[in-house]
C-alpha cells in the first residue's frame, strides 16, 4: 500500500438507507469518475447522472468531483451519492477497484488530510469524537476541536516556548553580549506566566476527556445498602433487580447514564461482606476491581444501622487508602427510616437521602458534576483524549523542571533542554512531531469511510 495509490470506500453507515455514498480520493480519482459516469464533471459542481460498469447502469444519483487541493483530503476526490442498498454500494466500489482503485483502511482519508495539512491531528481525532458523540455537550466540544480550538491553545503555547527558547539560547550563545538572562528576572516571569496558561490547558483538556469517555462512578456498601435501588433511581429506570435477599447482587451491573448531558458510567456491585458462598466470592472480588478502577466511589450506609466508629471499623481499606479516600462519598441511604438523621462525615463528601423515595438525589446528581468538574456550557471547552493529557502533563512536568534548574542551579543549558523536550511533547498532540506508530494507532480507530 501507498499514500500514492488512489482509495475508495462506502462513506455512509452500514446497513440500507436512503442514499448512500461512496467516496474516492487520489491521483485516478478524475479518470475513475469519468469512466464510471461517461461524461466530463465540472469541479464542485453536483451532477445527476447513471452510473455504469462498462455499458450496464448500477445505479443513478447525484456525482461530484473536487479537484485537488480543494477537497477533504487534498487530493482529487470523487463522491457518488447513490441509493443506500448495501448490494448497490458493493458494486459501485467493485466497479472503482475493477478501474485501479483500492479499498481504504480505516480512518485512510482523514490521515491523508493530516498529511496534505488539510487537518492537524486533534482535528481529525475531533472527527471520531463528533461521530462517537454521545450527548449533545460531548459533539459541541468535537466540533470546537475540529474548528481548531484545542490546536489554538497548543500553537500558543508551541509559540511562548518557542519565544523562551530563543531568549535563553541566544545569551547562552552570544555570552559577549553580557545578558545575564539568569538573573534579570524575565525569563522566570514568562516562565510563570507559560506555567499558569498550563494549567488552564490542562484542566480544559481534562474536561473534554471526562466529557468524551465519562466518569466511571461505583456503588459500594454491605448487601442491603440499597446500592440497586440507587441506581435504578439515578437511572431512573428498572435496572437491576431489587429484593430484601442480601446477596442479590453477585456480579458487577454497568449503566451509562448521563446528567445534565454529562456522561456517567454507574457501576452496581455485590455487597461487601465475609462470605462462603464462592459464587458471591467472586462477585465481591470483581466488586474491589471496580472500586479500584473508579473514578468516584459512592460508598452506600443504611442509616439505620450506621454509627461512626463502625463505618472506620468496617471500612479501613476506604479511609486508609489516600487514593480511595480522595474518590469517596458516603451515602448514607434509607434516612425515610430513621429517626435521627446521620451526621456529615468531617473527612469525606456526605449526603443524606432516601433512594426508594427520590429525596436528596438532586443534591447526589450536583456532587457528582461538581466531582467531574464539568458544568452545561461548552463555550470554549474541547474534545481531547488520554493521550493528550499525557503528552500536556509531560510538557508541564518539564518546564517545571526547567524552573527549578534556573532558580537553584542558574543552569542555562539544562533549562534549554527542558524547553526543547517540552516543544517536542506537545507536538505529539497536533500530529508535527508525531512518529508513524502513533499515527497508524490514532486513524486505525476510525471507520473506513473516514
Amino acid at each position: 500500500m501507498s499514500d500514492q495509490d488512489t482509495i475508495c470506500a462506502i462513506a455512509t453507515a452500514p446497513g440500507r438507507g436512503g442514499v448512500g455514498i461512496v467516496r474516492v480520493s487520489g491521483p485516478d480519482a478524475s479518470r475513475i469518475a469519468k469512466l464510471c459516469t461517461k461524461r466530463e464533471l465540472k469541479t464542485r459542481y453536483a451532477t445527476h447522472c447513471d452510473f455504469y460498469s462498462n455499458n450496464s447502469v448500477i445505479d443513478q444519483g447525484i456525482a461530484i468531483f473536487f479537484q485537488n487541493p480543494h477537497s477533504f483530503t487534498g487530493e482529487d476526490v470523487f463522491e457518488f451519492q447513490g441509493h443506500g442498498g448495501p448490494v448497490l454500494l458493493d458494486m459501485v466500489v467493485e466497479r472503482c477497484l475493477q478501474l485501479g482503485a483500492r479499498l481504504a483502511r480505516p480512518g485512510e482519508f482523514s490521515e491523508r488530510a493530516f498529511l496534505n495539512d488539510k487537518l492537524d491531528l486533534t482535528q481529525a481525532e475531533a472527527i471520531a469524537d463528533l461521530i462517537d458523540a454521545s450527548s449533545r455537550q460531548a459533539a459541541q466540544q468535537a466540533m470546537n476541536s475540529l474548528k481548531g480550538a484545542f490546536a489554538k491553545e497548543i500553537d500558543y503555547l508551541v509559540e511562548q516556548l518557542t519565544h523562551l527558547r530563543i531568549y535563553v539560547e541566544s545569551a547562552i550563545d552570544f555570552p559577549e553580549e553580557e545578558i545575564d538572562f539568569l538573573s534579570d528576572g524575565i525569563v522566570e516571569s514568562k516562565m510563570n506566566d507559560l506555567l499558569k496558561h498550563f494549567a488552564v490547558v490542562q484542566e480544559k483538556a481534562k474536561q473534554g476527556s471526562t466529557l468524551r469517555e465519562g466518569m466511571k462512578v461505583v456503588l459500594a456498601g454491605k448487601p442491603n445498602a440499597g446500592k440497586s435501588t440507587l441506581l435504578n433511581a439515578l437511572a431512573e429506570k428498572e435496572v437491576a433487580i431489587v429484593t430484601d435477599i442480601a446477596g442479590t447482587t453477585r456480579d458487577t451491573l454497568t449503566e451509562h447514564i448521563h446528567i445534565n448531558g454529562m456522561p456517567l458510567h454507574l457501576t452496581d456491585t455485590a455487597g461487601i461482606r465475609e462470605t462462603d458462598n464462592e459464587v458471591e466470592q467472586i462477585g465481591i472480588q470483581r466488586a474491589w476491581k471496580a472500586i479500584e478502577e473508579a473514578d468516584r466511589i459512592l460508598l452506600l450506609i443504611d442509616s439505620n444501622t450506621w454509627s461512626e466508629q463502625e463505618i472506620h471499623e468496617q471500612w479501613p481499606d476506604f479511609f486508609a487508602n489516600s487514593e480511595l479516600k480522595n474518590k469517596l462519598s458516603l451515602v448514607f441511604n434509607k434516612v425515610d427510616l430513621c429517626t435521627q438523621a446521620p451526621k456529615s462525615s468531617d473527612q469525606v463528601p456526605s449526603f443524606q437521602l432516601s433512594a426508594k423515595q427520590g429525596s436528596g438525589l438532586e443534591e447526589l446528581r450536583q456532587h457528582l458534576l461538581d466531582t467531574m468538574g464539568l458544568s452545561s456550557t461548552t463555550e470554549g471547552g474541547f474534545s481531547a483524549r488520554r493521550r493528550h493529557l499525557d503528552a500536556l502533563q509531560r510538557a508541564y512536568e518539564l518546564c517545571e523542571a526547567g524552573m527549578l534548574q534556573l532558580k537553584t542551579l542558574c543552569a542555562g543549558e539544562l533549562l534549554a533542554e527542558d524547553l526543547r523536550q517540552a516543544q517536542e511533547a506537545l507536538g505529539e498532540i497536533t500530529g508535527r512531531l508525531s512518529p508513524d506508530a502513533l499515527l497508524g494507532k490514532i486513524f486505525s480507530s476510525f471507520c473506513i469511510g473516514k
